[in-house]
């Protein structure tokens, strides 16, 4: 009874004799949120955004008042607040969901301090040096907390790291290579989380998250084939192709088995995106350009109308 939907109590409601008032308290219960859990919602919410702000009020402050403060004191403010909140975290007896928060705002305070110490010092180093110091730091943080933010943070740190390294050190990788491997070890964290959560039914790893996981891989996927398909020279071309059938294959079948429109959403559109820009590569005529826009129309519709026939399939 606790899977129950909106849409099951109204077709139930209209096809008897179900009263209105009946409908309403199952509503009550089993569909509407009660008063504690948006009392909990607002006060998660508060609490994150109070973290948040105080957060860019410490980085706005700082780029205000640089010159008037002593380094000494700079870094010792931002040293300050991570060991009195990472203090409040370990002995407070707060909920875990707010030393958790607290715990992702400690973490971007860990930036700030990378940030105020690379200034001060001027120590020359490349902005992925600065990334991959702030992702290294965090790391322990994010693996005992679990907290999906946390982990959401983290994961874009390593990309970050990863693509500035490709730009300031690793010259000799191709753009293709370069995201290969973004789409690959996105991919897997997204592998990762959803065997992990499996596996593991305490694992924090909510929806949105997977569901940001997934576009971030498919993007970089659908951005590393495009580009590949105006490069013939690029040898790595083909291990994202394959690299690419494959995930798409495994994501498509996961899909239909969760009964998840999400993948079976992203995934079709990022193959018509590739198949535009071969085609495109084959010509770039004005008659391309037309059969091009009609086949976007009629791929569109088609996965549209395959997504409302599968949601009427699994709603029946």
């Amino acid at each position: 009874m606790s899977d129950i939907k909106r849409e099951d109590i109204h077709i139930i409601g209209r096809y008897s004799s179900w009263s209105e008032k009946g409908i309403e308290t199952m509503l009550k219960d089993h569909v509407y949120n009660s008063k504690a859990s948006w009392q909990k919602f607002l006060r998660l919410l508060f609490i994150s955004l109070g973290v948040g702000f105080t957060a860019a009020g410490i980085i706005f402050f700082f780029a205000y008042n640089w010159a008037e403060l002593h380094k000494f004191v700079k870094i010792g403010l931002i040293e300050g607040l991570i060991i009195l909140i990472t203090a409040v975290v370990l002995f407070s007896k707060h909920s875990l969901q707010i030393k958790n928060i607290l715990l992702t705002g400690a973490s971007i305070l860990v930036g700030v301090l990378f940030a105020v110490f690379g200034q001060v010092y001027q120590t020359g180093a490349n902005a992925y040096d600065f990334f991959l110091s702030w992702t290294l730091f965090i790391t322990l943080w994010v693996l005992i907390s679990n907290f999906a933010p946390l982990w959401l943070i983290f994961i874009t740190l390593v990309n970050t790291t990863l693509i500035l390294y490709a730009e300031q050190v690793a010259h000799s990788w191709s753009e293709v290579f370069l995201f290969t491997l973004l789409f690959g070890m996105n991919s897997l964290f997204l592998i990762g989380f959803l065997a992990a959560k499996k596996i593991f039914s305490q694992l924090n790893a909510p929806k949105w998250f997977l569901n940001l996981l997934g576009l971030a891989s498919a993007s970089f996927g659908t951005i590393g084939v495009v580009i590949g398909i105006f490069d013939d020279a690029e040898p790595s071309f083909l291990v994202l192709i394959l690299l690419a059938f494959l995930l798409y294959a495994l994501g498509i079948l996961y899909g239909l088995r969760k009964k998840s429109g999400f993948y079976l959403s992203i995934i079709p559109f990022s193959i018509i995106i590739c198949l535009s820009a071969y085609f495109i590569k084959l010509s770039d005529s004005a008659g391309m350009f037309f059969f091009i826009g009609l086949f976007v129309i009629a791929s569109v519709t088609l996965v549209i109308k395959k997504l409302i026939d599968f949601q009427k399939k699994w709603t029946s």
